[in-house]
């Protein structure tokens, strides 16, 4: 199985004026713990980390430290995640027919998770990890006046990694290209593409390290997983 981490988010809502993937949680890069779950993952045979240049070396150094026995390939991305999956797409190995895209600051995703996401892709052209929703959902106008509560039995929130067939999803890349379509990840493109996307129940600790109170979360998580007090 292929594994695309995008990877070339800004430190901005951390506070931090570096790509928050080389902040470190438990003495290791955020990005180091993303590589080491794909490591121990059973499928996982090659990596692509999409990032920009500037970062290259770090994500070099990192890399080399972690004495990883897969491949890993450092590909340049976008002005956006969506450019940069595109641009991931391209880099694949001719030989791969399906891939899992999987953000690069869901540090905490577990090699279940990937193996899971891994196996599932083989019965359907596209899925997404997800948690169902316990909080009451409210749709909102402008004015802050509520306009509707959706019934939370039906959403679910979404996670990575999301998983693909390469030549459908290269297609709505570029369908998507053609008609200026902006989207926030491959599922949307899949469905505007009239293509079904499954659920693969995620992990509630699976969460999107952005601010630094996911920081503190992510630090005490991986603590307790380690088994350390």
């Amino acid at each position: 199985m292929y594994l695309l981490i995008p990877a070339a988010g800004s430190g901005r809502r951390m506070g931090s004026n570096r790509n928050k993937l080389l902040l470190e949680v438990r003495s290791r890069p955020i990005i180091a713990w993303t590589l080491l779950a794909a490591q121990a993952s059973r499928y996982i045979s090659w990596i692509g980390i999409i990032s920009q240049p500037i970062d290259w070396q770090e994500f070099q150094e990192i890399i080399a430290d972690l004495q990883l026995s897969k491949p890993v390939e450092l590909i340049k991305g976008g002005s956006t995640r969506q450019e940069s999956v595109y641009n991931g797409l391209q880099a694949l190995p001719a030989t791969a027919e399906q891939v899992l895209i999987h953000d690069g600051a869901r540090c905490l995703a577990t090699p279940n998770l990937l193996d899971r996401c891994a196996e599932a892709i083989h019965n359907s052209p596209g899925l997404i990890a997800a948690v169902p929703v316990k909080d009451t959902i409210k749709v909102v106008d402008e004015n802050g006046i509520i306009q509707s509560t959706p019934d939370r039995r039906q959403l679910w929130a979404a996670q990575t990694p999301q998983g693909f067939d390469v030549k459908l999803l290269k297609q709505c890349h570029a369908e998507g290209i053609r008609q200026a379509w902006e989207v926030t990840d491959d599922a949307a493109l899949f469905e505007k593409c009239g293509y079904q996307v499954r659920i693969v129940e995620g992990e509630e600790t699976n969460l999107k390290v952005t601010t630094p109170q996911d920081l503190a979360i992510a630090e005490f998580i991986l603590r307790t997983r380690l088994g350390e007090e």
